[in-house]
């Protein structure tokens, strides 16, 4: 019997277990960091499609007013709940989502017969990375305008603050993205909950004095506005565009919290609120036109739009964290599948390998972001560029998406064949409206998509030069150990362990060969470790070495591949360390053990491999790569960097 003075514990089944909790934060946590995009779209949408500035402006009708509407819900039904929420985040990469994902998927799963169509829509998946960071430079500006805008609809003399209290606000985003985006999703979740629940209860308002609104959820107000108004329809899709924008943070940021979380997340709480918004603010103008100027502040009751004008530029910084931590994805992912130089990594997490952050892609995106701020000074303008990053995007997406369902889960055709045609129908038409706006501002995000892209393809072409001519500078590495072996090279054996990082087992390391030719000496233990990125996030330790003796078993040297996934940072001590003597023929002494690196110094060849502005742009990128000795976690006071030069 239980004391008297004791409280009885609730049935085991009842209690929430630690596994409970923790997804519960992390669905707070994913609240906080991969719907501020998508969640804030309400504040700017409508008022975007019917702006009378816009080159094509959509009159103000009851008419028009419905067949907006429902295309802003049918638009994010096809495009955000069905393409990525119930498709595309199914095709992770051991939990890692977004375009690079799509990429290794693709890279993986073509067969000598689609080698070539595997390698043009690898290359289109790239260029949809590339749109995906000028969408992360966009972003921020645009979402954080126009929350400030807000300013204006309570005070038309506060104004002038808009454009410098944007500013400030962009730049203590970036400065506290070293945090983590799990101290940021701890922090911006409840901020979040708090958002989705205040823009509901403003759109059930608005829907209580003009319920038949409700009427804008048939598809039919939808199709009919497209079929009867056609040439008006047409160019609102670049605005209504603007309510999709952060579908590609879903699955960019999908190995920073999971599928189910994001999924959760979305339908129990983002999509309803969202969808009453819209439905509220078509209700206010419908009751009257005026209100076109700022539908969604204006839909907050007088007393409320300062306390709204706060929460706003909370949850529109928010909406930036979104695309910042996707870009981090993209970028980590590009440069350990050899799209981009080996860049710093910081993983922020010990418990979730997806959440880093990745400091030179942060002051890139902070000055990007603030060059646009300053150049477009409000959210309309930014919103013509806006739309073609974010259609651009998807478009590819769904297009690889579909190949990876036939390609590797054997889907039928007719099946892929029906829903591409669907899905690929309706993004080419957003792509086609956004089009039209090229001159007013699309070709923004174009320009940021042609320049990354560029960027990347001259990395990879640049990279695959390099390697060649590494070869014939190294030589095989069989042919000079036996040549160590047969006393045909002559080197003085000392004490002590060698260990050089070689790109793989074919060739021998330059700092190695140097070492023996040029001062003649040898260590008693050699290895020679090759890094082998794995196109899978993170690789089992009892999968991660694999060692060869290189044809003598007794002679000190060996060869020894670590095999890591694109999410993980090499720790090179730490993965030797799991070496037995029976493998390194002989105990090591890793804490007096010597690194030597080969620095490559690259110089513009006069031969022919690639076009000069482009040879300019390989070597110019390269001096961003990551400092080898910190990135394999070496010692820096046993570290030995020894030069060569290589021209391209």
């Amino acid at each position: 019997m239980a004391d008297r003075g004791s409280v009885p514990r609730p049935p085991a089944a009842h209690r929430p277990s630690a596994q409970d909790t923790a997804r519960l934060a992390l669905v707070i946590g994913a609240l906080g960091v991969v719907f501020g995009d998508i969640g804030t779209s309400p504040i700017y949408t409508l008022q975007t499609v019917f702006n009378p500035s816009d080159p094509h402006p959509v009159p103000v009708t009851a008419a028009n007013v419905y067949g907006v509407v429902s295309l802003v819900f049918w638009s994010v039904v096809i495009i955000v709940l069905v393409t990525y929420v119930l498709l595309a985040m199914r095709a992770d990469n051991e939990g890692e989502g977004g375009i690079m994902a799509l990429i290794t998927l693709l890279r993986r799963s073509g067969s000598a017969q689609s080698r070539r169509t595997t390698a043009v829509l690898a290359a289109l998946g790239i260029f949809g990375a590339s749109l995906f960071f000028g969408d992360s430079m966009i972003t921020p500006a645009i979402s954080v305008l126009s929350a400030m805008e807000g300013l204006k609809v309570v005070d038309a003399s506060l104004e002038s603050v808009v454009v410098p209290g944007t500013a400030t606000i962009t730049v203590v985003l970036f400065l506290v993205q070293r945090k983590g985006s799990a101290a940021v999703g701890r922090l911006f979740g409840p901020v979040m909950i708090v958002w989705f629940v205040a823009i509901a209860a403003c759109g059930v308002r608005g829907i209580a004095d003009h319920p038949q609104i409700l009427r804008a959820l048939s598809p039919g107000y939808a199709l009919g506005f497209l079929a009867g108004h056609f040439g008006t329809a047409f160019f609102a899709l670049a605005a209504v565009v603007l309510a999709v924008t952060g579908a590609e943070a879903l699955y960019a940021d999908m190995g920073h919290f999971g599928r189910r979380s994001i999924t959760r997340g979305w339908l129990f709480l983002v999509f309803p609120a969202c969808v009453l918004s819209y439905l509220g603010q078509g209700a206010l103008i419908l009751d009257d036109p005026g209100n076109i100027s700022s539908p969604f502040f204006l839909l907050v009751p007088g007393w409320g739009r300062i306390a709204m004008v706060v929460l706003a530029t909370a949850a529109t910084v928010i909406a930036s964290q979104a695309v910042i931590t996707g870009a981090y994805s993209v970028a980590s992912q590009a440069a350990q599948l050899g799209y981009l130089p080996r860049l710093r990594i910081a993983y922020t997490s010990e418990s979730t390998m997806g959440q880093i952050y990745v400091p030179w892609i942060n002051w890139l995106l902070m000055v990007s972001v603030l060059t646009l701020v300053f150049a477009f000074r409000s959210s309309t303008a930014l919103a013509f560029a806006f739309g073609m990053a974010v259609t651009g995007t998807i478009t590819i997406t769904t297009l690889l998406f579909f190949y990876v369902a036939r390609a590797r889960w054997g889907t039928p055709k007719w099946l892929v064949a029906v829903g591409a045609t669907v899905l690929l129908s309706v993004d080419l038409l957003f792509v086609a409206a956004n089009a039209t706006k090229l001159l007013h501002g699309a070709w923004l995000p174009l320009l940021i998509g042609l320049t990354a892209f560029s960027v990347m393809t001259t990395w990879q072409r640049g990279r695959e030069i390099v390697t060649a001519e590494r070869a014939q500078h190294e030589g095989p590495l069989r042919e000079f150990v036996d040549h160590l072996h047969s006393g045909q090279v002559q080197a003085l054996r000392v004490p002590g362990t060698a260990v050089f990082l070689n790109r793989g087992k074919q060739t021998a390391p330059l700092a190695m060969r140097a070492n023996v030719e040029h001062n003649h000496v040898r260590h008693d233990q050699v290895v020679i470790l090759s890094i082998q990125t794995e196109p899978v996030p993170r690789v089992p330790a009892d999968q991660r070495i694999l060692v060869d003796d290189l044809g003598y078993a007794e002679d000190g040297i060996i060869h020894v591949t670590a095999r890591f996934g694109y999410m993980e940072t090499p720790d090179v001590p730490g993965t030797l360390a799991m070496l037995t003597p029976a493998d390194t023929e002989g105990r090591m002494h890793l804490d007096q053990a010597s690194y030597f690196l080969s620095k490559i110094e690259l110089r513009r060849g006069k031969s022919p491999t690639m076009a000069p502005w482009r040879k300019r742009l390989f070597i110019a990128t390269s001096y961003i790569t990551a400092d080898a000795a910190e990135y394999f976690s070496l010692p820096r006071d046993r570290t030995i960097i020894m030069g060569s030069h290589i021209e391209v």
